[in-house]
């Protein structure tokens, strides 16, 4: 379960005990107990009492002390808000929850309800492991999913869902087959019911994956609420379009959307329409037999030395995380692993698509996760960015699939994936013009709209760059009026712009200079003229800023109202990525394509372990073997001596099963293979073969 926080100091205390600032912390940390509060002040996220204590433990963050609480001093610590993410992705890896409390209005509002008036603070968003959208926070190779674990009449279901890209999974199962699910998921985040966790039958389930728990009252998971908060969520009056739901799997369902609901504190994300997925629609593979392979993840837990490292050639974030989520989830339809086969196959036909595809990939932005943190009002004008980028490069694309001889009868699976690329020509164009080349991150930046797209931005920067100029102007007659050469016209927070002297050469500023502060080295002036100069300033930058807030707005708007379009084109991109990757990796290692089919043939030809062949070829060349499991050999015994090669052998027609179904080609001269729908493996698990090592001889070492 995910580490919570308390707070006792904030319990009971009557308001006349504490500042009005602490009175409103204390509120609203009580409605957040489970979470550590961060409580921005000013420029600084600070955290109070306990949370200080564990978060400043957390990141290794100096203690300090701010006023007292019933006699005692307040542990206190801060991060600042620029630098916050990199905290957070501290905090959240150490299975902390974070309720992120911002200021909702300026200072200056607040001073005008009176002098000891707090400014108006409340927690937006609350930051947990399966509810994360910042790229600082993310891996960008693989999916981030939130889970929840459904159950009703009898049966039970899980819904998944990455927030930072909208995907949204459903999925009726078995009790006995969630161990499998979770392992292939890896879930940042499990909801589940509180009466989930006093299930007997459910504590090994749930063994190896405590730190990811996080329990739910029951209500959240009541499937009459989840069938009402899905069909608010997609503004229908049934779901019967989105396919057939049983109780299970609308409680699951409803859950995560009401999860997310209460965490974005009213702001869901873009979701892709539910898509109910069959159990039987891939290979069953459990959690032992996916280390044993070492299918994502090495024994050493690592990504290096895994079928993944070795296979995946894609060349963005969105064709890497739909490369994972394929290997992970072996296709158990011929008719769809065909097309998949189709797809790689275009691409090593056409050595010029290829080249010229991937070529323009390598440019190609994660828009999934920049349209996720739009629509979620988290995004910035770089994310803009990244999707103008990405329009611009549609057309690329789409002349490097329509070069070669493949023209005149493109394959059908290309076709489609050509035609979710679509037409943006408008809004690609509206954003070029628009946005600077490299905008910054947040819209408070400034300095983000293009000169030429607004007439009004131009001239209050115009106003307040000329101002600038003027100050330097007014300097410059200052000390030629004064005979002061050291005379500099300064600016600061408190008192704005000044005339600053040192003391020797105060004496010398008299007609028209009026005195603001003494200090040990320098005196400090202003004048009627600078005052007036700075008011032009303030509020032409002011203005400035406010403009470009709502041209970004607007931006926004088009872009947002665009959004299935631009999710189909990062879905399209992504396909075209892990297609392309494949043909490149067949190429270079020499992989066949596979015959797949409903029959119950198992037969591989001079078949290849590819990570063992890929590791150690340097070295001396693999032995390639034969391997007939039809059906008048359903049973081998394999025998030897120690490293002799058992468990490779045994291992390497495992990983060609699970390649073949997951739409690629294999290590092999030829390999003809019936479905496999489920899959075990219990060799050697501490073999250590990507170094030569077999289970005897690490149990040696």
């Amino acid at each position: 379960m995910g580490k919570k926080t308390t707070n006792p100091s904030s319990e009971g205390t009557p308001a006349t005990k504490v500042t009005p600032m602490m009175a409103q912390y204390l509120a609203i940390k009580r409605d957040h107990p489970d979470a550590l509060l961060f409580y921005r002040m000013g420029d600084f996220y600070e955290l109070f009492f306990a949370d200080a204590v564990t978060a400043a433990e957390a990141l290794g963050i100096t203690l300090t002390h701010r006023g007292k609480h019933d006699g005692e001093d307040i542990p206190m610590c801060g991060v600042p808000v620029r630098a916050a993410d990199g905290y957070l992705e501290k905090l959240i890896q150490s299975g902390f929850r974070v309720a992120v409390c911002e200021q909702t209005e300026d200072p200056a509002s607040a001073k005008k309800r009176g002098a000891k008036a707090v400014v108006a603070r409340e927690v937006e968003r609350l930051v947990t492991p399966g509810t994360l959208t910042e790229d600082t926070l993310l891996d960008a190779r693989a999916s981030n999913y939130l889970v929840a674990l459904g159950r009703a009449e009898g049966q039970w279901a899980a819904a998944w869902c990455d927030m930072s890209t909208g995907e949204f999974r459903v999925m009726k199962c078995h009790g006995a087959s969630l161990p499998a699910l979770l392992a292939r998921l890896a879930p940042g985040e499990i909801l589940l019911s509180d009466a989930m966790l006093e299930a007997p039958e459910l504590f090994e389930i749930f063994a190896d994956w405590k730190s990811a728990l996080a329990p739910q009252p029951a209500r959240l998971f009541d499937s009459t609420s989840g069938e009402r908060h899905l069909c608010a969520l997609y503004g229908v009056a049934a779901l019967d379009g989105f396919g057939e739901f049983g109780r299970a799997e609308l409680a699951a369902a409803g859950a995560v959307v009401e999860y997310l609901s209460l965490t974005q504190k009213g702001k869901l994300p873009r979701l892709a329409a539910l898509s109910p997925v069959l159990e039987s629609a891939s290979m069953a593979i459990d959690a032992a037999t996916r280390r044993n392979l070492e299918l994502t993840r090495s024994f050493a837990g690592t990504r290096k030395g895994s079928l993944l490292a070795v296979i995946d050639r894609t060349v963005t974030g969105a064709g890497a995380r739909l490369m994972h989520a394929r290997l992970v989830a072996p296709l158990t339809d011929p008719d769809a692993i065909a097309r998949r086969l189709d797809q790689v196959d275009f691409f090593i036909a056409g050595t010029a698509t290829l080249e010229d595809l991937r070529t323009t990939l390598r440019g190609f932005p994660d828009i999934e996760r920049a349209l996720s943190r739009l629509t979620l009002g988290r995004g910035g004008p770089r994310d803009l960015a990244a999707i103008r980028d990405a329009l611009r490069l549609v057309p690329k694309l789409r002349d490097a699939l329509q070069q070669g001889a493949l023209l005149d009868a493109p394959d059908p699976a290309i076709g489609a994936l050509a035609d979710g690329l679509g037409q943006h020509e408008i809004l690609a164009t509206r954003l070029a013009k628009a946005l600077v080349p490299t905008p910054p991150p947040m819209v408070r930046d400034g300095g983000f709209i293009a000169p030429d797209y607004s007439a009004a931005l131009d001239e209050f920067v115009s106003l307040r760059d000329e101002s600038r100029r003027l100050i330097a102007n007014l300097q410059a007659r200052y000390r030629s009026e004064t005979g002061v050469d050291s005379l500099k016209v300064k600016h600061n927070n408190v008192l704005g712009y000044f005339v600053d002297v040192s003391e020797r050469n105060a004496a010398k500023l008299t007609d028209g200079f009026i005195h603001r502060q003494s200090l040990a080295s320098a005196v400090r002036f202003t004048t009627v003229e600078l005052g007036e100069l700075e008011s032009k300033i303030n509020s032409a930058a002011q203005k400035a800023l406010d403009l470009e807030a709502q041209l970004f707005d607007q931006l926004l708007g088009e872009t947002v109202a665009r959004a299935e379009e631009i999710a189909r084109l990062a879905g399209a991109a992504a396909g075209l990525d892990v297609a392309s990757a494949l043909a490149q990796l067949a190429v270079e290692r020499r992989y066949c394509r596979p015959v797949v089919d409903a029959g119950q043939a198992f037969d591989i030809h001079a078949g290849r372990h590819p990570v063992v062949e890929a590791l150690a070829e340097r070295e001396e060349a693999f032995v390639a073997n034969d391997c007939d499991l039809g059906p008048a050999r359903h049973l081998w015994l394999v025998t030897g001596p120690n490293m002799a090669g058992k468990s490779t052998f045994l291992r390497q027609n495992a990983l060609i099963a699970i390649l073949a179904q997951t739409g690629s080609f294999v290590p092999a001269e030829s390999a003809h293979i019936g479905i496999v729908d489920r899959l075990f493996s219990r060799v050697g698990a501490s073999d250590d073969l990507a170094r030569g090592r077999s289970t005897f001889i690490v149990e040696m070492i």
